[in-house]
């Protein structure tokens, strides 16, 4: 396996700064054109990140856009690369839209820069999330209009750094699409309308689930024996991505995050402070890191209302993953019910969220319209930190003191030979599980 250079968060920081300080820097003649082009021009598109998701995000994007093509593929692994655009090739509904050549297939840590610089005019950030904030900042730093899955961060410098980037995109006029779906689902959007309109009347509190049976994981003897050798601890972790922190941010940041932006889109509003309660009663054994299997958090606002919190990787378990705000007159299903007074439920014809983001964003960067989701998109990642942080701790979080004094969970060295920020004793993590009351929040 090719060795891949080995930037740290730091590094990255410092290496940006010059390209960050430009400000509101020209766009490149390329995307400024596309961006005024009334759909008539080529907008080529790389993918960085090469999983399941990633291989999604790039099928919801090119599949109803015309004009769109996929024209260089990146990922840390080579082989995730690769077959990501194995993938993209044979899928019937885009393989005419794949032109990648052999040397705009990137891999290593460093891999998204050199897509970045493949002359291309947009990105789909879909790595794990633990590397959103350095990727979208590269990603603005050079003037790419961006699409990048949730969450956005998993952790409060990812979170300021998701702001710096946030400032500068709008100040290149950059357009940057979110994947957090329900927000361009039409029974959401109709539903999130009426409850702004007063249908339930003045917001009481909220409830959001997002329980389920749990994910992957990927034993450490079955990778050894797919790869035919040993994997180092660096490429253990990233495979198994979703169960160490510094990666995921645990399941209360890449799943429930979905539920929480519900309740901030209503509110307009980001939490004030978190409180809660969570642990591990299943999650057991070596192969499952130090995250929990369920949280339940009661979080905040800044004018007393209530968002009551709930997930969960258990299974045998009920398995609600819904939104509901309670108001004063009634209460909604926030995916397309209201029980008031008067009753209504929606019943019209909506295209698949996944797809219609897509078509939404490119419109934006065919009309030339602002568009900059990645301001929400931070907002809840961060909600879902704060979340992370009191569960963790057992104690009252204030938002403003995690935001500030939250600790990075990023690693000192990215290299294949370099060690993660938590190590196996004996083959378990079990010892880096966080404890409430003896963890410390910051």
């Amino acid at each position: 396996m090719s060795k891949p250079s080995s930037p740290s968060r730091r590094d990255f920081l410092k290496r940006s700064s010059l390209a960050l300080a430009g400000g509101a820097a020209a766009l490149s003649p390329s995307i400024a054109h596309s961006a005024r082009a009334g759909g008539s021009d080529l907008l080529r598109v790389a993918q960085i990140g090469c999983g399941n998701r990633g291989n999604g995000a790039v099928v919801d994007c090119l599949r109803h856009n015309d004009g769109v093509k996929l024209v260089a593929v990146a990922d840390a692994f080579e082989q995730n690369a690769r077959k990501g655009l194995e993938r993209a090739k044979k899928n019937n509904a885009i393989r005419d839209k794949v032109d990648v050549p052999e040397d705009r297939i990137f891999w290593g840590f460093d891999a998204y820069r050199k897509a970045i610089d493949a002359g291309v005019d947009m990105v789909i950030l879909a790595t794990p999330p633990g590397f959103r904030p350095e990727h979208y900042r590269a990603a603005v730093a050079a003037g790419k209009h961006i699409f990048m899955e949730k969450p956005c961060c998993v952790d409060a410098p990812g979170y300021r750094q998701l702001l710096e980037s946030n400032k500068l995109a709008d100040e290149k006029g950059l357009k940057v699409g979110v994947g957090l779906q329900r927000r361009h689902e039409a029974p959401y959007i109709e539903t999130v309308k009426r409850i702004k309109d007063g249908a339930i009347g003045p917001i009481q509190f909220y409830r959001v689930y997002w329980d389920s049976a749990g994910v992957w994981h990927h034993s450490r003897e079955a990778l050894a024996k797919r790869w035919k050798r040993e994997l180092t601890e660096m490429e253990y972790q990233m495979v198994n991505w979703y169960y160490f922190v510094w990666l995921c941010g645990d399941h209360i940041c890449e799943q429930h995050i979905h539920n929480m932006d519900v309740a901030n889109w209503i509110q307009d509003a980001h939490p004030v402070e978190a409180a809660g309660t969570g642990g591990r009663e299943v999650r057991k054994g070596p192969d499952v890191g130090h995250i929990f299997d369920h949280h339940s958090i009661e979080f905040t606002y800044a004018d007393g209302t209530k968002m009551f919190s709930q997930c969960r990787h258990i299974p045998g378990c009920d398995n609600p993953v819904k939104e509901y705000a309670h108001g004063a007159l009634g209460h909604a299903d926030c995916s397309g019910r209201i029980a008031a007074a008067s009753k209504w439920r929606f019943r019209g014809k909506y295209r698949r969220s996944y797809d219609q983001e897509h078509l939404d964003l490119i419109a934006a960067i065919r009309n030339g319209t602002p568009y900059n989701e990645g301001h929400y998109g931070a907002t809840s990642s961060m909600t879902a930190v704060l979340g992370r942080m009191a569960s963790y701790s057992g104690k009252t979080v204030k938002w403003d003191e995690a935001v500030a004094n939250g600790p990075d969970e990023m690693p000192k060295k990215l290299a294949w030979d370099a060690d993660p920020p938590v190590l196996p004793r004996d083959g378990s993590y079990e010892h880096a599980v966080p404890v409430p009351g003896l963890y410390k929040p910051y």
